[in-house]
């Protein structure tokens, strides 16, 4: 059976615990880092380096899912269709890539570059490197000829110059209990969202309330993720979603918000056995062995991380960007525009 997600700290950052008050003054030290890690930078004791070509920077201020890493391969997708040569950057979250910043493929080790990582490289088919020090990677990418860095998961890594920064918000969870981290979900204050390009929301699998709006009240756009197919993860088949509506199924997901996962798929009409694990968990096979026949779904991100021959029967959730309105449209033409502007000032 699976492992259960122990799921404690949402219960503080999303929920009403009372155990948010052991973790307050950890909260302040927090607070007093970043405060004193802007001031070096506001001050100019340190400054951010500049590299070569463009730089978007594709973010969140919450610790875990908000959506960023489907935007970003959305986003490398849309500029490889307009004649860029895009590469991606990734810290390689749960990695150990050494010193020097490697490459990602289909075939790296999750343990390495992380399993993020990997999505990028598979689902982008660009290049994706891989170092948590963003200007190593980003120099890496450019001597292979890209032509525009995105990076992934960038926002707090201020040593990167950057032309462009897109917030991803949950727009299901926003920002929890509004404490800074280890106390709640928040990297830095939601007024950071003041000095950002453009703030994205993903919606939440149902109507989502009215949520994050910046002091300087500038509308976000929205997206949702649609699941589109099933494929077996041994790449025997591919199947519809269509086809599993009114269907049981395990649901395993190892992601920042598994639940969002689980009533997508309810959404769609699945009936749906909830597998949570913890964020970036690795996949054992007793996480996708059950005692009976149903058939076992995952996220696209798990199933990178499946490579033992008891999964290959599962199948994985490929899913694209969905924009409400023009908001797709608007957005690439915003990153479009910073990009010439960079190009020009160079």
């Amino acid at each position: 059976m699976s492992r259960s997600n122990d799921n404690w700290v949402d219960r503080i950052w999303y929920g009403h615990s009372p155990l948010v008050w052991l973790f307050v003054p950890l909260s302040l030290l927090y607070k007093a880092i970043i405060a004193g890690k802007a001031y070096l930078y506001r001050s100019g004791l340190k400054k951010a380096q500049r590299v070569s070509v463009p730089v978007i920077i594709i973010g969140n201020i919450t610790a875990g899912g908000t959506g960023k890493t489907p935007l970003t391969i959305w986003l490398a997708k849309n500029l490889k269709e307009r004649g860029f040569t895009p590469g991606i950057i990734s810290r390689g979250y749960r990695g150990k890539v050494g010193a020097v910043p490697v490459s990602a493929n289909a075939s790296s080790d999750p343990a390495v570059v992380g399993d993020e990582a990997i999505l990028l490289a598979t689902a982008s088919d660009c290049l994706v490197v891989v170092h948590p020090d963003r200007v190593a990677a980003a120099i890496k990418a450019i001597d292979t000829g890209v032509d525009v860095i995105i990076a992934d998961d960038g926002l707090q890594h201020s040593r990167l110059a950057r032309d462009c920064e897109i917030a991803v918000i949950d727009g299901h969870r926003g920002f929890g209990n509004g404490r800074l981290l280890p106390a709640g979900p928040l990297r830095e204050k939601p007024t950071r969202l003041d000095s950002v390009d453009k703030v994205v929301v993903q919606r939440a699998a149902r109507e989502p309330r009215e949520v994050l709006r910046r002091t300087s009240d500038r509308r976000p756009f929205h997206f949702d993720l649609k699941p589109i197919s099933l494929r077996r993860l041994d790449g025997s088949e591919s199947r519809t979603l269509a086809e599993f509506t009114g269907r049981k199924v395990h649901a395993v997901a190892g992601i920042g918000n598994p639940n969002r996962f689980f009533r997508v798929l309810e959404a769609n009409g699945l009936i749906v056995k909830r597998h949570p694990l913890p964020d970036h968990a690795r996949i054992l096979p007793s996480d996708v062995m059950f005692d009976d026949d149903l058939d076992v779904v995952m996220t696209a991100k798990d199933a990178v991380k499946c490579r033992f021959p008891e999964a290959g029967k599962c199948w994985a959730v490929d899913a694209d960007v969905e924009f409400e309105g023009e908001g797709g449209d608007m957005l690439l033409q915003l990153i479009l525009d910073k990009i010439s502007a960079a190009r020009s000032a160079a």
